[in-house]
């Protein structure tokens, strides 16, 4: 087993990938740029190291640095996360090359999974379901145009080189194709440096299902069950659950096994995520693998018990998995909503600024994974996560009202959020009949507005009395803190 662990990340995610490294008795490092002197992420780690400025080509997505890290704190791993390098098949073969574990897929894995249309043509191969589109990268109009006729209207610009809902575009018709594809193409540049992009039919009304799976170096592979992601604004996931509504015992037995042929089939090792658009119909199609951590994996560990994390770890170390696919049972109702610091009035722009306040909340069934504290400047220049809350218990009836409860109990003043937002989610009929669909924002809360009540007003004013200074209160002591004897009256010792 490692002896120490660099976490090549920020945020709520190193905090989290910490907290199992204690567990484990495993020495932890945090790199930290000029943005994240004061983070929690580098204050909760065992020794940090500054290691550049705060953009994040200079820090968090600079390989040499990153490894002159490692080397120097005698870290003999590296997590990666999610987002920045996690995904990146460069760093992971760096690391392979300098002798230092990666703490997640072989290089050449995630190169072959983060080529979409490369990815797709294995999965075709294996017979897996995939989403009827193209299965090469194209710049010329007039072949994706051509393409868009044979696939047919409308259909979905994907960036080929990443995910996360970067170079997407919905095109309707052959009309829109040459703005959309040059907007989609300079957004893929700037997110991953590759312009590359492709086509695939769009799927309305569909729901965004995906599977956990382990795999180790023997040839083991299971899966933990489903999330339903299909809560999305901008094609970003902002609540995640499990069990999902839509899914029969058959239909969840089938996805599970066709999650794990789509990572055999990629040769596929540690802990990932497959993918699926499903429809109204029952029909479910591969739509990419995540060779990461995901963002929304409590939820996963809420119902079943098994720290991702540590198995990460123990993979990556050499060992075999303790588990088999009959051994892993899921219990309850868990539920995630992401926090971010952002304006949903203003389109979700992202709020920066000094956390004046914050508290978090707590009690049965209920955990924050957060990357923030009380005089902590969130900073312009990374995602604008704060942290992930994620409640559980036994329906999903429960996990709802647990949650919406967690939400009007946490309290982050200074920056705008989005826990209102969420909670009127959370509230809806749609939601809480299960009519969640990758189109759920757009079609409920397109025009939505803050509701303040009262009880929030009340809440506001008395944090902030709470923080604001105090006038100092003239007469004698004995005047503002009397005697117990002169406060109390009619009473006798018994």
């Amino acid at each position: 087993m490692f002896n120490k662990i660099l976490i090549a990340n920020r945020g709520e995610i190193a905090v989290r990938v910490m907290n199992t490294c204690k567990e484990m008795n495993i020495s932890t490092v945090a790199i930290y740029s000029d943005a994240d002197v004061d983070a929690r992420h580098r204050l909760t780690a065992d020794e940090s190291f500054y290691i550049g400025k705060s953009e994040p080509s200079d820090s968090y997505l600079n390989i040499d640095k990153i490894i002159d890290a490692a080397k120097k704190t005698g870290s003999e791993a590296i997590h990666p996360g999610y987002g920045f390098l996690a995904e990146n098949a460069a760093f992971a073969l760096e690391c392979e090359n300098q002798g230092i574990t990666f703490i997640g897929p072989p290089s050449d894995v995630i190169s072959n999974l983060g080529d979409k249309t490369k990815a797709r043509r294995i999965m075709e191969k294996s017979n897996v379901p995939v989403i009827p589109g193209m299965t090469y990268a194209a710049e010329d109009m007039d072949t994706m145009a051509n393409e868009g006729d044979n696939i047919g209207w409308p259909v979905m610009i994907k960036a080929a080189a990443g995910g996360g809902g970067k170079g997407m575009r919905i095109v309707n018709s052959k009309q829109e194709m040459a703005d959309a594809c040059a907007a989609a193409s300079r957004e893929a540049e700037s997110a991953f440096g590759d312009n590359s992009i492709y086509l695939e039919k769009f799927i309305s009304r569909a729901r965004h299902i995906e599977f956990q799976i382990l795999a180790d170096n023997f040839g083991n592979t299971i899966h933990l069950f489903e999330r339903e992601c299909s809560i999305q604004r901008r094609h970003q996931k902002i609540i995640e659950e499990t069990p999902s509504t839509s899914l029969s015992p058959d239909l969840r037995e089938r996805m599970g096994k066709a999650a794990v042929l789509a990572a055999k089939a990629s040769g596929y090792v540690n802990a990932g995520t497959v993918e699926f658009l499903l429809e109204p119909d029952g029909n479910f199609y591969f739509l990419e693998v995540n060779t990461r951590l995901q963002v929304e994996h409590p939820v996963t560990e809420m119902i079943t018990a098994i720290d991702l994390v540590k198995k990460q770890i123990e993979i990556a170390a050499g060992k075999k998995l303790t588990i088999a696919q009959n051994d892993i049972s899921a219990k309850g109702h868990a539920i995630e909503c992401r926090i971010y610091g952002e304006d949903p009035e203003k389109s979700f722009f992202p709020s920066s600024g000094k956390i004046i306040f914050m508290k978090e909340p707590s009690g049965p069934g209920i955990r924050c994974d957060s990357g923030i504290h009380s005089g902590f400047t969130v900073p312009v220049d990374y995602d604008p996560i704060l942290s992930k809350l994620i409640v559980h218990s036994q329906t999903r009836n429960e996990a709802i009202n647990r949650m919406i409860k967690a939400l009007s109990e946490y309290a982050v003043l200074g920056v705008k959020t989005n826990i209102h937002f969420l909670m009127d989610i959370l509230k809806s009929d749609d939601f809480n009949a299960g009519k969640t669909y990758t189109d759920f924002i757009e079609s409920n809360f397109s025009d939505w507005e803050p509701g303040y009540h009262d009880a929030d007003i009340a809440c506001i004013a008395f944090i902030a009395d709470d923080l604001s200074p105090k006038t100092k209160i003239s007469g004698s002591a004995e005047e503002q803190f009397p005697e117990p004897w002169k406060a109390l009256s009619n009473w006798r010792i018994a």
